[in-house]
């Protein structure tokens, strides 16, 4: 984690003002409200339409497979050295069908040993994204066995991903309760 307070601290559910409520609507009554999205109800409006396009990278109507999409994620979240976005999306990726060698190994990224190819050219089009902000001829042409569909999903996601570890990093959003640091991304 790059900080080790909040810059801009999360509500408390119990101080919310109208707009904060509804911005927080889909997940008020559930017993948990997590940090991410009580600090952006600070600005509800914001709030909603993020969750309208993060509804969308998560959801079945993104063509990537559930597993493939967290393996997206994941990347993303290591090379942002986003320790929150990390955290909360190991167990989602696990519940997605990724093992839990193959979580150890996303942060070796894709010259890591042990990748199939299609895993490894979607771990080299994240990189590309993250590092350079453009997917190489190379890498492009790696994701061949992808529709030209998927291949705009694998590019929104890493961009979502990359929004959303930035903002984590930036507003020094701190993990949710119980919840505990991966070493790797300790002093970032």
């Amino acid at each position: 984690m790059r900080l080790t307070a909040p810059r801009i601290a999360p509500l408390d559910i119990d101080t919310l003002d109208d707009e904060q409520k509804d911005a927080l609507a889909p997940f008020l009554g559930t017993g948990r409200v997590l940090n991410i999205f009580r600090t952006m109800a600070r600005a509800p409006k914001a709030l909603v339409s993020f969750l309208q396009w993060g509804g969308y990278i998560l959801s079945k109507r993104n063509s990537l497979s559930p597993r493939d999409r967290e393996l997206v994620i994941l990347r993303t979240g290591i090379n942002c050295k986003s320790g929150y976005e990390w955290t909360q999306h190991v167990p989602i990726g696990i519940d997605a069908g990724l093992t839990d060698a193959e979580v150890l190994r996303i942060k070796g990224g894709p010259e890591a040993d042990d990748w199939d190819m299609r895993d490894r050219a979607m771990l080299r089009a994240v990189d590309d994204l993250t590092g350079n902000f453009f997917v190489s001829d190379a890498s492009w042409t790696a994701l061949d066995f992808f529709t030209e569909r998927q291949k705009m999903d694998l590019i929104f996601t890493v961009g979502q991903y990359t929004q959303v570890s930035m903002m984590l990093n930036s507003f020094g959003v701190q993990l949710d309760e119980g919840q505990t640091l991966d070493p790797a991304l300790k002093g970032f």
